[in-house]
């Protein structure tokens, strides 16, 4: 199940994130500082960023995961875009539908959006969900430039 994320998760989304921006999934390490931020936006009234949780049933207070999905608009595409910023489950919850879950939630709730995320293409598991969950692979090298040049 998924539901919207809460004041209450942010302690255990704040953990997984420390997890999640760890790993080899990731090429930033993150901060306690953008961790915060990101789950205030979530949780406040920012347009941008949407904050969810996944837990096994409408009863449980375990969460199994979380993501976190940016809205903006593709002009390459001429349609808004939803892009799946974060996704992470926990290791014990993996397998069990999480990801499908979420596909299909963008799809019930966002019909009209482009849906983009990003990949290391060491993660095959997480490649192999994506491609089975309709995505494709796209012929492009990312760049960015951040205000603050130490978060990368």
């Amino acid at each position: 199940m998924i539901r919207a994320m809460t004041s209450s998760d942010t302690s255990e989304v704040i953990e997984m994130m420390r997890v999640f921006y760890n790993s080899p999934a990731v090429h930033s390490n993150g901060s306690e500082e953008i961790f915060k931020s990101d789950v205030a936006a979530c949780i406040g009234d920012c347009p941008f960023l949407e904050g969810l949780v996944f837990i096994e049933s409408a009863d449980s207070t375990d969460i199994a995961g979380y993501a976190m999905l940016a809205k903006s608009f593709s002009t390459e595409f001429g349609t808004p875009c939803i892009w799946v910023e974060d996704i992470y489950i926990k290791p014990e919850h993996r397998g069990k539908g999480f990801g499908k879950e979420l596909f299909a939630y963008l799809k019930q709730n966002y019909p009209a959006h482009a849906i983009r995320l990003e990949v290391e293409e060491e993660n095959e598991n997480a490649v192999g969900l994506y491609k089975k969950s309709g995505f494709k692979v796209l012929p492009y090298m990312e760049m960015i430039k951040t205000a603050d040049s130490n978060t990368l």
